[in-house]
C-alpha cells in the first residue's frame, strides 16, 4: 500500500512539474492588455476596460530577446528577457541601471498571455496577441 501511494504521489509530481516551457519565439509579437489587476493591494484593485480602450497599454517582445511596455503610447519599460523554465525573466533597463525580475506566467495558449509579479504590489496582466 505504501509503494502505492508513492508512485501516486511522483506521478502527480510529474505531471505538475510537466508544465509545458513557452520558448521566446512563442511570445514575439505584440501582446495587447485586456485586463490588468492587483488582487494583493488592499483593497484588491483593477484598471477599467474603459482606461485599457483609451491607453492601448501592450507589452511586445522583439526576435532581439528585448521587451518593452507601452502605456498610454509611451515607453513605460523596457529591456531583455529570457526564459526560464514556465516563466519570463526581465532584466528592465533604468537610468540607475539594471533590476532583474520575473514575470510567472500563469496561461499561455498561444493567443492569450496571463502573467503576474508577485508580492503586496503585484499584479496580473492578461494579454491577446495582435
Amino acid at each position: 500500500m505504501k509503494y502505492y501511494h508513492l508512485l501516486l504521489l511522483a506521478t502527480v509530481l510529474c505531471f505538475a512539474a510537466c508544465k509545458s516551457a513557452v520558448s521566446p519565439q512563442d511570445l514575439y509579437g505584440k501582446w495587447k492588455y485586456t485586463r490588468v489587476r492587483n488582487p494583493n493591494a488592499s483593497p484588491p484593485d483593477s484598471v477599467g476596460n474603459m482606461t485599457l480602450l483609451e491607453q492601448k497599454p501592450y507589452i511586445q517582445f522583439t526576435d532581439k530577446d528585448s521587451l518593452i511596455i507601452n502605456w498610454d503610447s509611451k515607453v513605460l519599460s523596457h529591456g531583455t528577457f529570457t526564459i526560464y523554465g514556465p516563466n519570463i525573466r526581465y532584466k528592465e533597463i533604468l537610468a540607475t541601471g539594471l533590476r532583474e525580475f520575473p514575470f510567472y506566467i500563469e496561461k499561455f495558449d498561444g493567443k492569450q498571455l496571463i502573467f503576474s509579479t508577485k508580492g503586496a504590489d503585484g499584479s496580473e496582466v492578461t494579454a491577446i496577441k495582435e
